[in-house]
């Protein structure tokens, strides 16, 4: 694992680039994406407070978190880059996004899947975890940004 700290949400796959209003890889709105390098420490920890939040709540209604220290410890043994203030759910994400092909038994990890999901395969687990984030992060947009864009761009006056 890199001893670097992880500096920015983008996971490498980004979709702003085609028109997207919220990255399909990261789950940023477009602007932050475009503006993030020109950010202060306060509005990049706001973006990541929100996509924590919004993560946590995908998450702790699929699988449950019962050793912290041994997800801990599971992820830096296995070099599975993580953000170590970030809830315990978020360190889960990183497991099953980066292992899904290979784990077998989540319990060696410090969690389980809750029981409605216990006959779904870790990919398609995976899968359906991110789609709900995005569509979370999606929803967010669309009812907290983007009526605040439009707002601003219909209250500017046109140029002579």
């Amino acid at each position: 694992m890199s001893s670097q700290p992880i500096k920015t949400p983008c996971v490498g796959l980004c979709s702003t680039v085609y028109g997207d209003l919220v990255c399909r890889g990261c789950k940023r709105f477009h602007h932050e994406v475009i503006a993030w390098n020109g950010y202060d420490e306060q509005a990049k920890q706001a973006v990541w407070q929100r996509l924590e939040v919004l993560l946590v709540q995908v998450m702790e209604a699929k699988v449950e978190v019962f050793d912290a220290m041994r997800l801990r410890d599971q992820l830096v043994q296995r070099q599975i880059r993580f953000v170590p203030n970030q809830s315990p759910y978020c360190w889960a994400y990183q497991l099953i996004a980066r292992g899904a092909r290979v784990i077998n038994q989540l319990e060696a990890y410090g969690m389980a899947l809750l029981p409605e999901f216990r006959n779904w395969s870790l990919p398609e687990l995976r899968d359906a975890i991110d789609r709900e984030f995005f569509i979370l992060s999606e929803a967010h947009y669309e009812r907290y940004i983007a009526p605040g864009f439009l707002s601003d761009a219909l209250s500017v006056e046109p140029k002579p």
